[in-house]
């Protein structure tokens, strides 16, 4: 093995080592509000040992990160401070690391244009994929061409609907489920345990939606029974699109007592609704997910609650499992990372970590 891929592997059991100790030391579910200031940190693992991957039994051949095609997929354009914190933790880690064949694309939220894109990185040589993908289904043209030519895929934020070790390596995110349960707490908390709630959806077609929404409902039917999710509308993840389908809620249903978007662009819509109708901050309260600046500056100003942080700085996380994929050792069929949450209590001290 090349000597860069077993410092890189080095370097990555040193994080899941810091990061197991960092999370033994917190007493409680949630991470504390340092933990996951800038780098991301794996949660410590509960209970049996998952399915794990090495090069031997993915079928692959080592070799050299630095000089080798690695292609990033990135599923949306970049008006989403999530999406540009992530490409730009992509970029910045393989500068790091000295990887000077990384090509990006973006798929501008047309998911046939991310299936050619990948495509087209594999017609290029890659020799290692991470894709950010945009639908967890339809992804067999793209997983049948990296199978064959033994492509190890890495996905991060969001899961393909496929076999790991086989189809595709990992996933590396957070838990989408917890923070849909999270965000219920928050809102149960904010509403008093009673009242009319509505959901801003977010897109379509990928886990992310439907763990977020599974999550939040679940907490709620099994919390607060008092509460009645009244209103359910996609918002696509979107900020025009969030501010476009809460102004028609405030039309059906002005007795509203809170709004849970699953990501900040469509809560920072529905912020911008809001003051259009005449709302006060706080008179109906938003939980929202993701941890951007501009919505934990709005916990600062009483538009928002509570933000549940979803850290989309994958770069160092992604690089250093694939340095250990490449150098023989055992990777998990899913690398879930902490997260930490903003409210009143810690937002204005904690902006400068937020992306």
């Amino acid at each position: 093995m090349t000597p860069h891929v077993r410092m890189a592997s080095l370097a990555f059991a040193v994080l899941l080592t810091a990061a197991a100790c960092a999370k033994a030391e917190e007493p409680q579910a949630a991470p504390s509000a340092a933990s996951t200031a800038g780098q991301q940190v794996v949660q410590t693992p509960s209970g049996a040992a998952g399915p794990t991957c090495t090069l031997q039994q993915f079928g692959g051949t080592p070799f050299d990160l630095k000089t080798a095609v690695v292609g990033f997929s990135q599923s949306e354009k970049e008006a989403n401070p999530f999406r540009i914190a992530e490409t730009k933790s992509i970029k910045d880690e393989a500068a790091k690391l000295g990887i000077t064949n990384l090509k990006v694309t973006n798929a501008q939220s047309q998911f046939s244009k991310q299936i050619t894109d990948v495509q087209q990185l594999i017609a290029q040589g890659a020799r290692l994929l991470v894709i950010a993908p945009l639908n967890s289904d339809g992804w067999e043209p793209v997983l049948q061409q990296a199978a064959a030519k033994k492509i190890p895929i890495i996905t991060v934020d969001r899961k393909i609907n496929a076999k790991p070790c086989s189809d595709y390596l990992t996933f590396i995110g957070s838990d989408f489920y917890e923070q849909g349960k999270r965000a219920a707490d928050r809102m149960i908390d904010a509403v008093g345990g009673k009242g009319k709630v509505a959901i801003l959806l977010g897109a379509p077609g990928n886990n992310v939606t439907t763990e977020r929404t599974n999550g939040f409902k679940d907490r709620v039917k099994e919390k607060a029974p008092g509460i009645q999710i009244s209103f359910e509308q996609t918002g696509e993840f979107a900020r025009e699109k969030g501010q476009q389908v809460t102004e028609q809620l405030i039309q059906s249903n002005p007795d509203i007592n809170g709004i849970y978007a699953e990501n900040d662009e469509m809560a920072l819509g529905a912020v911008t609704a809001l003051k259009g109708a005449g709302k006060e901050p706080g008179d109906i309260k938003i939980v929202s997910v993701d941890g951007t600046r501009s919505a934990v500056q709005g916990i600062v100003d009483g538009w928002l609650h509570a933000v549940i942080e979803s850290n989309p700085r994958f770069g160092p996380l992604a690089f250093e499992t694939a340095a250990k994929f490449l150098d023989g050792g055992q990777i998990p069929d899913k690398v879930i990372i902490s997260d930490r949450d903003y409210d009143q209590a810690n937002a204005k001290d904690s902006l400068g970590e937020a992306y």
